[in-house]
């Protein structure tokens, strides 16, 4: 009898507990009013400003050398010896190849024996001549004589003449059996080799030499792209470099950034038909000749500098169906607003804006999903800025 009623008795006492928490969250219901609601979202934003940044332009281009030579005989003969290391630096005048001198030695001895006779002769009649001008004098021989013998003279100093530039002629030939260097620079493989035959003026060269340092780069721009920065740079969009000559820098075909510095040196006066584009040729020192003859490269030309830049990170841009760039502002009313702007170039993470944001507007950068247009949200700064660069890349 005394468990089942100590067991009634606690049964009873967990009834009244639980009809009294039941009680309790009511009132606690009742008093909050409903469920729980959200609070105001908060996102993350950028206020715009403006800023002056140098705007560049990335185009593809080749080296080639800033001289440039091919090694031909100037007369024919066979290649006595090689005096030169493939692959190495030669200096102008130096001699490459020694060709074999023993035929334009005998030609230049025979002319200097030629030239000898001449003399010789030209001093007779010069003698005859002034005996003769002092016997014409006093009628001691004829005029005609005397007209002979002048005319003699004049024939055999031509003769002299024509000798010596036989001699002339038969000393450069010989110099040129020892074939030099036109230019300084570095000197390719040889296609001929001891022994061989080679002609006066052939068509293949015997080697190549290519001046490296400094050394050109030529690169590619549409007539479109020339175009529109004249139009920029006359309206006042951007600022030239008053006169100074542009700046260059230079990617390698790794995307390593090439350590010196270069010029715009020329820009090509016509467009070229068949692509729509213009030559530019820029100028950079080599001095440890890491830039070779032929290689892909990508230069970065400086255009101008545009002072009022403004830069929106592209984790804020986002597209609508018409493919317009827009971004979502924090506008009247601390409501969100979507702004369609135009933007023209990327610069590393950033959008270079062109249109349709002004300084002062609040860009969100964070939170973008819970911020739909026309709702209410609350602004706070967003923890990373965009750097303005000092370099603006296409």
């Amino acid at each position: 009898m005394e468990k089942t009623t100590y067991k009634v008795k606690l049964v009873a006492l967990m009834g009244v507990l639980t009809g009294m928490l039941i009680m309790t969250g009511c009132k606690q219901q009742a008093s909050m009013g409903g469920p729980p609601t959200a609070g105001t979202p908060e996102v993350g934003v950028i206020t715009i400003t403006t800023a002056p940044v140098t705007l560049t332009i990335e185009l593809p281009g080749r080296t080639s050398p800033h001289m440039l030579a091919e090694v031909r005989p100037q007369v024919g003969g066979i290649i006595l010896k090689r005096l030169f290391t493939e692959g190495s630096d030669v200096k102008a005048g130096q001699i490459l190849y020694q060709i074999d001198p023993a035929t334009y030695q005998a030609a230049h001895t025979s002319a200097k024996a030629a030239l000898a006779r001449a003399e010789a002769n030209l001093t007779t009649v010069r003698l005859k001549a002034d005996r003769f001008r002092e016997l014409v004098a006093i009628k001691a021989v004829s005029q005609q004589e005397y007209d002979d013998v002048s005319a003699l003279l004049k024939q055999v100093e031509a003769d002299v003449a024509v000798s010596q530039a036989a001699v002339d002629t038969a000393r450069i030939n010989l110099d040129y059996t020892s074939v030099k260097a036109p230019i300084s620079g570095r000197i390719g493989r040889s296609t001929v080799t001891d022994g061989a035959l080679v002609t006066a003026n052939q068509a293949a060269p015997m080697a190549t030499i290519q001046q490296l340092d400094p050394v050109y780069v030529d690169v590619t721009q549409s007539s479109a792209e020339i175009l529109r920065l004249k139009r920029n740079l006359a309206n006042g969009e951007i600022k030239g470099k008053n006169g100074t000559q542009a700046k260059v820098k230079l990617l390698l075909e790794d995307g390593s950034a090439y350590p010196q510095e270069g010029t715009l040196k020329l820009s090509e006066v016509a467009v070229e038909q068949e692509t729509g584009s213009v030559t530019l040729r820029a100028l950079f020192p080599n001095p440890d000749q890491l830039l070779l003859s032929g290689m892909f490269v990508r230069a970065i030309l400086e255009e101008g500098t545009k002072e009022d830049a403004i830069l929106v990170p592209q984790r804020g841009v986002s597209r609508n169906p018409a493919g317009n760039a827009m971004v979502m502002v924090v506008g009247a009313e601390e409501k969100v607003e979507p702004r369609v702007i135009k933007v023209s170039q990327t610069i590393g993470d950033n959008w270079l804006v062109s249109d349709g944001l002004k300084a002062g507007d609040r860009v969100i950068l964070e939170g973008i999903q819970k911020a739909r247009p026309g709702t209410a949200v609350k602004a706070i700064p967003f923890d990373s800025k965009p750097d303005a660069p000092a370099a603006v890349k296409k």
